[in-house]
């Protein structure tokens, strides 16, 4: 848990409410938390899930776990600490775009599972939906498109996840993909539950 620091602060309440919100943009705010191994998939699902939203007319918006870091997040390492501060100001920027009615899609390793859990607490009831992106440690050091876990095998990255750093699975993530399925299919799987949970309109 992260003190406050800043003192003389007053939160401002809203006037307009969330349900006065989703009905001006036509669609309700979510949380779709992509998490998984490197390599594993996540961004490129979220990217698709993205576009397929924006074809229905969804506005939607994915949070990139390296893009992040290129801004927001750039001060950050990957200790453990450091990944929990990143997690910790990305779950307080989802849920701002949640709130405004956005159907936010991060993709993110997020290993720890307390992190993801706090993140998720942000969320309103029902509107944090976390999709595992299941895909075997072999299989994405086999594709390592950014050549990291050569890096983390020879000790040039420490701390990497799945190799010298651990990946806590969620128990029970509202969502699985495999790579059983293409992209497209993964992709309409995450649609396919929003449409259940009444999510899209």
């Amino acid at each position: 848990m992260v003190r406050q620091k800043a003192t003389n602060i007053t939160w401002h309440g809203a006037n307009i409410s969330k349900e006065e919100r989703e009905l001006a943009v036509g669609q309700k705010g979510c949380v779709i938390w992509f998490t998984g191994l490197s390599g594993s998939g996540k961004s490129t699902v979220a990217m698709r899930a993205e576009q397929m939203l924006l074809e229905r007319g969804i506005f939607a918006y994915v949070l990139d776990g390296d893009n992040v870091r290129f801004g927001l997040n750039k001060d950050l390492g990957f200790s453990p600490a450091d990944r929990n501060e990143n997690i910790r100001r990305i779950g307080e920027v989802a849920n701002l775009f949640a709130a405004s009615g956005a159907v936010v899609l991060t993709a993110f390793i997020s290993p720890y599972r307390a992190d993801r859990d706090q993140a998720r607490a942000l969320v309103a009831e029902g509107r944090f939906i976390e999709c595992l992106v299941d895909s075997p440690l072999a299989l994405c050091e086999g594709r390592d498109p950014k050549g990291l876990y050569k890096k983390a095998r020879a000790g040039i990255i420490p701390e990497f996840t799945g190799v010298s750093a651990p990946y806590e699975e969620p128990l029970k993530a509202e969502l699985k993909v495999t790579t059983e399925c293409t992209v497209d299919e993964s992709a309409q799987q995450v649609l396919d539950y929003l449409e259940g949970a009444g999510l899209l309109g």
